[in-house]
């Protein structure tokens, strides 16, 4: 799961001008706006449990896909990368759910 924040010059009814904005994201889709001089801010209700098992349910149902396009385009390089991959993988899954967690409970605030 990716967040990240972008700034951005808006209208701001309450400042009645355009104001500077922190526009945040979570994959990729908008979760809030929030103006930097008065705080007020505007959040989109969502289900993030829903988008983490969207997210996980992804990345394993194409996984095989992924894998096969990868040792058709270059087989000896898959083979030269894989013992270092099988062995790395369980540190980037724990990376990953960690950061995950970390977004989650973020947006559960």
């Amino acid at each position: 799961m990716k967040s990240s924040e972008m700034n951005a010059d808006l209208y701001c009814i309450t400042c009645n001008g355009e104001t500077p904005h922190i526009i945040s994201y979570v994959n990729g889709n908008l979760e809030s706006v929030k103006c930097e001089e008065c705080e007020r801010g505007m959040k989109i209700q969502r289900d993030i449990m829903k988008e983490f098992y969207k997210e996980v349910y992804d990345r394993i149902s194409t996984k095989p896909s992924r894998i096969t396009t990868e040792y058709k385009e270059d087989l000896s390089g898959f083979l030269y990368k894989l013992p270092v991959r099988v062995i790395s993988k369980p540190y980037r899954m724990i990376s990953d759910l960690n950061h995950s967690r970390k977004i989650i409970k973020q947006f559960k605030r």
